[in-house]
Parts: C-alpha cells; structure tokens; sequence
C-alpha cells in the first residue's frame, strides 16, 4: 500500500508551510462552525479541498511559487511581532521620540528630567522630559 501511494505521489507536489497553515485555518474554522455559524463550516471544506488540490497538483513551479509568496507574508508578520516586542522591553528603560525636523527616531533613557538632544541625522537640538 505504501508503495502505491508513493508511485501515486511520484511528479507531484505534496505538503509545504502553506498547506500546514491551510490546514491550521481549515480546523479553527470546523471548531468554530460548531457553535452555529454554519458558513464556517462550508469555508472550511473549501479550504480543505483547495489543501488537496494544491497536495496533489503535478503543477510544482506554480505551488512553489505560492509557497514562496506566503513565507515572504510570514517573514514580514514575524518581524514586525519582533520589532514590536523589542520596542516593548525598551519602553521600560527608555523613551522614544521622533526630531521635529526630520522625523528621525531617537531613543532617551528615562527617569533625567527635561534634556537637550541633538538629532544625529540633521543635529536640530530639541527639549524633552525624560
């Protein structure tokens, strides 16, 4: 049986990322269509079978390519997560503000009272509270 399967498989394109996140989708959207919300539920076998087209496509270039195009999608998600938790942990030391003048950022530690700060970019100098 195994062997059937595997000369079935043989020229097509299988399992990526995307169809794992498809299917991640596919069964939130069957958890969620129990509580009564019966388009869900139709969404998700829609999901499902594009899942399969997509397993058992002899097209590879093209699933590829959409693979490609959902891993630049999740790389650009998790970087901004990452930037926003770094951001996060230094709000706690440090307080950001943008130069009036050329809307550079500029991070200042906290707890110094008014200061002078000289934007690095354009050296406008302005006060902030710290």
């Amino acid at each position: 049986m195994k062997e059937k399967f595997m000369r079935f498989m043989q020229g097509r394109y299988g399992n990526d990322q995307f169809n794992r996140f498809l299917m991640i989708v596919a069964m939130v959207l069957l958890i969620l269509s129990v509580f009564g919300l019966d388009l869900l539920y139709f969404i998700a076998i829609a999901v499902m079978v594009y899942v399969y087209f997509r397993m058992f496509s002899k097209q590879i270039y093209k699933r590829s390519a959409e693979n490609q195009k959902y891993l630049q999608y999740e790389w650009k998600v998790k970087a901004k997560l990452q930037k926003k938790k770094s951001q996060l942990q230094q709000s706690k030391t440090h307080r950001i503000y943008k130069c009036p003048n050329c809307k550079q950022k500029i991070r200042v530690p906290k707890g110094r009272g008014r200061i002078a700060t000289t934007c690095r970019k354009c050296g406008h100098e302005f006060i902030k509270k710290s």
